[in-house]
């Protein structure tokens, strides 16, 4: 598993200037406005738990990254069910933002992963830190691997991951989780492949549908 950290290869990608952007606009007043927001658009129960994550996210006394890391794990991990893009969004493939996680109180495992992301990065984690990463995933009760998403977070470039899933709740190195074999990795400014070109699984078709879920962001925190 050395080459979850070693041998991966980089391009920059083009969704890093609207990605800043998001990112930037996600103050506490756009934090207010997404609260208001989840009220109108789902109702009061969604709006209480949307409250209740935004309380993960200032800074706690004594506390460090790994802190933020349990919290978050833990909050997405217990509040929300996992369930197929086909039966909540009837698509085959749907990135949902984290109000519409939130307010459908269910995802797959991009969704797990992304709210993850979008959490810790508002939680003052830095995002060199962090990597969606695609994996395969070999399960005990099934013969063949299937695609599935985790959010990586590195303490350093070279540090192997710590690994946050939602069908593993506990947090570990990636090293403990022999059941997961990486493919591509990216986050808002970087792609990561293995050897010289992308695997058969294309990461640029993953990218458009993050762009995609920028843009709803983006157009979550400004209304």
């Amino acid at each position: 598993m050395i080459w979850w950290c070693r041998s991966w290869a980089v391009k920059w990608i083009w969704v890093n200037i609207l990605s800043l952007l998001v990112l930037a606009g996600m103050a506490a007043t756009n934090l207010d406005r997404l609260q208001q927001l989840a009220l109108s658009r789902y109702g009061v129960e969604v709006a209480r738990l949307v409250g209740e994550w935004r309380t993960l996210l200032p800074p706690v006394p004594g506390s460090n990254e790994l802190d933020k890391l349990e919290r978050i794990n833990n909050f997405f991990n217990r509040r929300i069910r996992w369930v197929e893009d086909s039966v909540l969004w009837q698509q085959d493939d749907y990135w949902a933002t984290v109000l519409e996680t939130l307010g459908k109180g269910a995802g797959d495992c991009e969704d797990f992963a992304i709210a993850k992301y979008v959490s810790l990065l508002l939680a003052g984690v830095p995002e060199s830190k962090l990597r969606l990463t695609y994996v395969r995933l070999q399960r005990p009760e099934r013969t063949e691997p299937e695609a599935h998403m985790i959010l990586a977070y590195y303490a350093t470039p070279s540090s192997e991951p710590l690994i946050l899933d939602n069908f593993n709740p506990d947090i570990k190195p990636a090293a403990q989780r022999p059941d997961l074999t990486p493919v591509y990795a990216f986050n808002a400014t970087q792609l990561w492949f293995r050897g010289p070109n992308p695997s058969s699984s294309d990461p640029t078709v993953r990218i458009s549908r993050w762009r995609d879920v920028l843009a709803r962001l983006q157009a979550e925190h400004t209304l």
